[in-house]
């Protein structure tokens, strides 16, 4: 619960590259969320130099931070060979939710930023990763270490009157 609780939107970055072994890790944890049909729909691009990381946030009004963070992460999801296509946006949610929880686990900052349904953030990002065949943008999740360190939210957005017992 403690990367849970340690997770928060983190939109301003040190110029410290990320280590690619903590993009590995990243990656391990995105890949270990659960899929329907175990389908797995995911392909991740990850980018470092400044030209893709510009372009990539200009593709949406709310993508300062990919501009402003060492490393990108751009979670695809795949339109062939899917069981349960109508699930894959289920299963990709999981993914990234999963890359930023690992993300506060290792003392890393990171957002998400939504592309996908917006037909205009997703031409411009297909755009910038030159269009693979086979994947559609779902989201950016901007990553790097924190400017300020984010205060962990702990336990204190439980509502009990939003449980219902029945």
């Amino acid at each position: 619960m403690n990367a849970i609780y340690l997770r928060n939107s983190v939109r301003q970055y040190t110029d410290e590259p990320v280590d690619i072994r903590d993009i590995e890790k990243l990656m391990r944890a995105a890949m270990a969320a659960p899929s329907a049909v175990n389908q797995q729909p995911w392909e991740f691009y990850i980018a470092r130099d400044e030209t893709t990381r510009l372009a990539l946030a200009a593709s949406s009004p709310y993508g300062t931070p990919a501009k402003l963070a060492p490393c990108v992460i751009v979670a695809c999801q795949r339109t062939e060979g899917l069981r349960a296509p109508q699930d894959a946006p289920y299963d990709m949610s999981a993914s990234v939710e999963n890359i930023l929880i690992e993300a506060a686990n290792l003392g890393l900052g990171a957002v998400w930023l939504g592309i996908a349904p917006e037909k205009d953030r997703m031409a411009a990002v297909d755009v910038t990763l030159g269009s693979p065949r086979g994947v559609t943008p779902f989201a950016l999740i901007a990553v790097g270490h924190p400017e300020h360190k984010p205060e962990p939210k702990g336990p204190t957005r439980y509502d009990e009157t939003r449980v219902h017992w029945i």
